[in-house]
């Protein structure tokens, strides 16, 4: 799929409005279909508790909290792109800190350039998250029709005699003169014997 066809959710944590304004005024409807803002952490913990982000971005300080341990904690358990954006005097301490997490981090303050900049960075780590995450459901997908199969061989063996390799022969020949996939006659062998 095309990037220009993809739209994004996205999170803005900031206490600031003039910061949500600014950064608002840079996502267009066309590239962002969701654009929710938490004043605080405890209001952006309960906005990823009902529903997931492809973005977050993390105005630092927030009124209760600086937002790292957030950070660090969503691009863990998310596949969402994490953006924290620290004052620059702290910037390089912050930075060793979270980048191992893969939190992006910008010094504050900054430009409307390096922003736009920023947001095509998320963008793009975005797009091979979701390849990475399509790949796992491919995997994911593959493991459980092994075990449906490698379950159906047995109850073959089991009820009707079969040794593994005609158990194995009868599942494949089935799914072939019949046009459909392994797991579906696995489906059907588990159904008719697992009474």
């Amino acid at each position: 799929m095309s990037l220009k066809k993809r739209v994004y959710s996205i999170l803005i944590v900031s206490a600031s409005k003039t910061f949500t304004a600014s950064l608002t005024s840079l996502l267009p409807e066309s590239l962002y279909d969701t654009v929710s803002v938490a004043s605080g952490i405890n209001c952006a913990k309960r906005s990823l508790a009902e529903r997931s982000y492809d973005f977050i971005i993390i105005n630092s300080p927030l009124p209760d909290d600086q937002g790292i341990r957030f950070a660090v904690d969503t691009c863990s358990r998310n596949n969402a792109v994490v953006l924290l954006l620290i004052k620059s005097d702290i910037h390089d301490e912050i930075y060793s800190k979270v980048s191992p997490h893969g939190v992006f981090t910008l010094p504050k303050p900054t430009s409307r350039t390096i922003m736009e900049r920023a947001l095509s960075w998320m963008i793009s780590s975005r797009e091979r998250l979701r390849r990475y995450e399509n790949k796992t459901t491919s995997i994911e997908q593959k493991m459980e029709e092994i075990r449906l199969v490698n379950r159906a061989k047995w109850m073959l063996i089991s009820h009707e005699n079969m040794s593994e390799p005609d158990a194995h022969r009868y599942i494949e020949k089935t799914a072939m003169d019949r046009c459909v996939s392994r797991k579906e006659i696995a489906d059907e062998i588990i159904c008719r014997y697992d009474k």
